[in-house]
């Protein structure tokens, strides 16, 4: 007998990436960063005294708050934390959107949009795009005629890394009725030459809110601690009334502010990952492999009928290295493979280059 809602019954959850609890996997399937956290991080970690767990952290990470509002330009009102960029989504599907209305994303995307819009019971619809995995071009059109409460777009996209500038949000966000949510989970990653900067744009749209996580750019995958960054009116009813108490912990709050005190530190691993990127992208094409243009920190490749992209994953685990391969119509014959050290991109393309052309 289940006890669970016929709502909940009736969805399929989100399927992460394998977690492998040995060693000696190269792990190239869950988009983390190849480098460690900051030595700030690690120093941080181990000043911490059991006394200090014993009070409740502040409720709304006011250190946090302060230095990343100081990092965008903004001011700490304009910031909510949340455990993960996860629960920011969940937070701003309670706050803005009701059963009846209906939330709008493109597809392929983040598998975890679906989920938490059934979770939500609202209606979900999915633009899909084109063949080339390239956004359809009334895109905004489209978007802004389906009357939805809340857009979400993942920018750079998962799973193509694509990049959409920052005209196109502006111009979406003065269109789109709703709450239009930009997931910048990999921004970091972003060519510093494309000067991706979108985060002013909350000074002219009220309804616009931007997903920053701590998990990719700076190393804190399993800490669990990412924001949101948005107009005071529109952070206010998350902030004060769907938000849990304390959802960030104290030991969580002091090793994120440890990290955005050591930016410049990340932003060498960014540097890295740019460009093991290039070096990357350009070995698959070697091995005639097509793959997109990539500003994340992963790439996604597609594979000749023979020997097949689900094959390739499965060989590609049998070395002992992960990729993600995504069983749906528009995925099935790619992998995704996230940037690793330089020593792990290369023992991802030896294995390819034996099960590709051997």
């Amino acid at each position: 007998m289940s006890y669970e809602t016929d709502n909940i019954a009736r969805i399929q959850g989100y399927v992460p990436g394998e977690q492998p609890s040995g060693s000696g996997v190269i792990k190239l399937n869950t988009n983390e960063n190849p480098y460690p956290a900051s030595p700030l991080v690690a120093e941080t970690l181990a000043k911490i005294q059991i006394e200090e767990l014993r009070r409740y952290p502040s409720a709304t990470a006011r250190e946090f708050c302060h230095l990343a509002a100081e990092i965008h330009g903004i001011n700490p009102e304009n910031l909510v934390p949340t455990n993960g960029g996860d629960e920011l989504l969940r937070l701003a599907l309670t706050t803005f959107v009701g059963e009846s209305d209906t939330v709008a994303i493109t597809t392929p995307s983040y598998s975890l949009y679906p989920v938490l819009a059934n979770l939500r019971g609202c209606s979900l619809h999915e633009v899909p795009l084109q063949k080339d995995l390239t956004y359809p071009e009334n895109l905004i059109e489209t978007l802004c005629n389906l009357s939805a409460k809340i857009c979400i777009l993942v920018n750079p996209h998962a799973p193509t890394g694509a990049l959409l500038p920052v005209s196109f949000i502006d111009s979406l966000a003065r269109k789109f009725k709703g709450v239009l949510i930009i997931d910048e989970a990999y921004a970091d990653f972003v060519d510093p030459d494309l000067s991706y900067d979108s985060i002013p744009l909350i000074r002219k749209h009220k309804n616009l809110l931007f997903l920053r996580t701590l998990s990719k750019g700076y190393s804190l995958a399993g800490l669990r601690f990412g924001y949101g960054i948005g107009d005071h009116e529109l952070i206010a009813p998350m902030l004060f009334k769907t938000r849990d108490s304390y959802n960030t912990d104290y030991v969580s709050q002091k090793l994120a502010s440890a990290a955005l005190k050591s930016k410049n530190y990340a932003m060498t691993t960014w540097k890295k990952i740019r460009g093991s990127r290039i070096v990357l992208a350009e070995s698959l094409s070697q091995l005639g492999l097509k793959n997109w243009p990539s500003q994340s920190n992963f790439i996604l490749a597609q594979i000749p009928q023979e020997p097949g992209a689900k094959n390739v994953y499965h060989k590609l685990k049998a070395d002992n290295i992960l990729v993600r391969h995504f069983d749906v119509e528009s995925l099935s014959d790619k992998i995704r493979i996230t940037i690793g050290s330089e020593g792990e991109n290369k023992q991802l393309i030896s294995s390819l280059k034996k099960i590709i052309a051997p």
